[in-house]
């Protein structure tokens, strides 16, 4: 037989079918029942009602078009006289099915139950008894567990679907740890309880509370927790019965013989009392897209109506829902750490710590399923105490995107390495870029500081100018010229020279902060300024805000919807060198020099009280400057700058770099950096345009 559509598929009044628990609401009670032949399913039995006005035709009376018999529903399919055909009929209330007309109900609402005798208490679903309710129920269930995008949500959705609707417990075991995609897991397989839930205990009418069916021992407090009975991890021996059970995909009562040998192996010797006898559990595999990834144990109380054989195809369906949606997830897992850690990689770990500058940065993606952007930032010490502030912005947000950021960001650092200007870094910059691809298009700013000379000297290209906040609060948006992006090719860059006083701050960011859908960016750039000055006032004229704090006040500017893109941003508060710290001289490469050297550099620490590095600054100036005066054609330079350790810089007109080796015994020389490397703090040379400078420091 066929069964045609009815009134009951339409939308109703009083519970909707698209929830998992309105879809016992959507099926009332049948009435009263008569035995029909053996041959037809359960789902279609032979329902009759005492004749009369607005009641239907007992099943098998009815023919549709073509002829055919078709079975025709109790109550649920008649209309009541009077009413048009295809009229929609009120729905039952949540708390019970009311008797139909002209029918005698199997069970009035808060009465005993036909099969089991037992009084059903208020608010408790009903047993599904018909195909309608089953396909409602996993069509309801199965949204509900693809709304959840990460491994907790959907193992939520799956319990929450089916508790109480469909058992009044579940247990949910996964592999631990999953397997992702295609890769082949070596090792036993375990099984880890990743989540239990089941019906609170309630009370009945008369306010008694209702004993509980899966208890060991009468105690509430054991079942308080149903993974305080059952093992955490499980072992799925290779042969056991368990392991035969998940081979074979298909759920399975709890009483057939393979489930009773592999539940003692699933829940552990206490677990096994939890699970109710007869047909009132079901084991059901969690099968992914290449293997079994785990089980769900559905349980109903033993004074329930027990599991029939079509719910074994919803446990079935649940199941592969469950299983191809965390695999999903776990794949979706695996992408989000790939785009975190690539990110994470092409940005710094950590900002370096120059001298006479602090630094603190930020970045925000666009949004959580965007991790990786374009944007980046970076902070390069460069020789003279210098730094070199970085901060650009590539067009795009994919993983394309932050590849070309990366590439854009390891030339910036050998540009930087180099001691280029501003201006022929950025030209550099804009060569690499046409080499990449006519289609690769970034915006960069390039600022160098130095500590010195209290001065800072900036590039642009097509990025949003920096913003300065002077010690007295006061806000300024630097004139730089905007200059053509990168990758544009054939175009020169300009760079400008600036003070940068001490106690400033220098902001550099990306449109990401300033530009969205609900303003432009040079109102983002106002807002911004005045953002700054506001919190600058609140810290007083005479003291910066912290860098840290300053931080998140900028970022707190952002309302809802201004998140469009990726924002990155540099902090860097110039703290500067005093001159009184600082003493420099200019040295003629004459045999002569290192003896001056050695008398210039004591002098200076007897000046800062530092007499107590005299001897190994002596012997160290003297190896480094002799190893200058060999090579040089050109005066040699000697600095020395007092911060928190003692630095020393000699430069010269030679570009190749020195290199540390181990002498032999019958060397006359070689042993100079021998002796650096040994005394000193940190040493390190770099090349310049112009020559190079070997340096070293000693703790104070």
């Amino acid at each position: 037989m066929t069964e045609q559509p009815t009134s009951i598929e339409r939308p109703q009044p009083g519970a909707d079918p698209a929830e998992a628990r309105g879809a016992f609401l959507c099926a009332p009670e049948q009435s009263a029942r008569q035995p029909v032949e053996p041959a037809l399913p359960a789902q279609a039995r032979a329902d009759t009602t005492p004749a009369g006005p607005g009641t239907a035709t007992p099943r098998g009376e009815g023919k549709d078009g073509m002829g055919k018999e078709h079975p025709v529903g109790g109550p649920e399919h008649s209309q009541p006289a009077g009413t048009e055909p295809g009229a929609l009929r009120p729905r039952p209330a949540p708390d019970g099915i009311p008797a139909q007309p002209g029918a005698d109900p199997e069970r009035a609402p808060g009465g005993p139950e036909r099969r089991t005798g037992r009084a059903a208490p208020s608010g408790r679903p009903m047993p599904m008894r018909r195909d309608g309710d089953r396909l409602r129920f996993v069509g309801a269930a199965t949204r509900r567990i693809a709304r959840g995008l990460d491994l907790d949500e959907i193992v939520m959705g799956l319990c929450r679907a089916t508790v109480p609707t469909f058992s009044d417990a579940i247990l949910v075991y996964l592999r631990d740890p999953l397997p992702v995609g295609d890769e082949r897991p070596t090792g036993p397989v375990v099984l880890r309880l990743r989540r239990t839930d089941r019906i609170p205990d309630e009370r009945d009418t008369d306010g008694v509370l209702l004993p509980a069916a899966f208890e060991p021992e009468p105690e509430p407090s054991v079942l308080a927790d149903l993974s305080a009975l059952t093992t955490e991890l499980c072992e799925v021996r290779p042969g056991g019965a368990l392991n035969e059970v998940l081979r074979g995909v298909r759920p399975v009562f709890a009483d057939a013989p393979a489930a009773r040998a592999a539940l003692p192996e699933l829940l552990g010797e206490r677990g096994e009392g939890v699970v109710p006898g007869g047909q009132h559990a079901i084991l059901a595999p969690l099968r992914g897209r290449r293997r079994v990834i785990g089980a769900a144990l559905f349980l109903r109380r033993p004074d329930q109506p027990a599991f029939e054989a079509d719910d074994l195809l919803v446990a079935a369906q649940l199941a592969t829902h469950s299983a191809l949606g965390i695999d999903k997830a776990v794949l979706y897992g695996r992408e989000a750490y790939i785009a975190d850690e690539l990110q994470r990689t092409m940005l710094p770990e950590t900002l370096p710590r120059p001298t006479g500058v602090r630094l603190a940065s930020r970045y925000l993606p666009a949004a959580e399923t965007a991790r990786v952007g374009g944007d980046w930032y970076d902070a390069i010490p460069l020789p003279g105490s210098r730094v070199a502030l970085v901060v650009g912005d590539v067009m795009g947000h994919s993983m394309t995107s932050a590849a070309i950021m990366g590439q854009l960001r390891t030339t910036a650092q050998t540009l930087a390495g180099l001691d280029l200007p501003p201006q022929e870094v950025l030209h550099h910059l804009d060569e690499q870029a046409q080499r990449l691809g006519t289609d690769r298009m970034a915006t960069c700013l390039y600022a160098v500081y130095d500590p010195v000379t209290h001065r800072i000297t900036i590039a642009n290209a097509g990025h949003p100018p920096p913003v300065l906040l002077h010690l007295g609060g006061r806000a300024e948006v630097l004139r730089v010229p905007p200059g053509a992006p990168i990758g544009v090719g054939g175009v020169d860059f300009e760079a400008v020279e600036l003070d940068a006083p001490a106690g400033a701050t220098l902001l550099l960011y990306t449109d990401g902060l300033v530009e969205s859908r609900l303003r432009d960016v040079w109102t983002g750039i106002e807002q911004l300024r005045e953002r700054l000055a506001a919190t600058a006032r609140l810290t007083g004229p005479d003291h910066p805000p912290p860098l840290e704090a300053l931080c998140d006040e900028v970022l707190d500017m952002l309302g809802p919807g201004d998140r469009d893109d990726d924002i990155a941003l540099l902090a860097a508060r110039f703290d500067g060198i005093a001159p009184s710290d600082v003493a420099y001289w200019t040295l003629e490469p004459e045999r002569t020099a290192p003896g001056q050297a050695r008398r210039l550099a004591r002098r200076a620490l007897a000046r800062w009280d530092l007499e107590d590095l005299s001897d190994s600054v002596e012997l160290l100036v003297s190896e480094v400057v002799t190893n200058a005066v060999r090579y040089a054609s050109r005066p040699v330079t000697l600095r020395l700058l007092r911060t928190d350790v003692l630095r020393c810089e000699v430069g010269d007109d030679v570009p190749q770099l020195p290199r540390l080796r181990q002498a032999r015994a019958t060397d006359e020389g070689g042993r100079g950096l021998y002796l650096v490397n040994k005394l000193a703090r940190r040493w390190g040379a770099t090349r310049l345009s112009t020559g190079k400078v070997v340096w070293f420091e000693l703790n104070r």
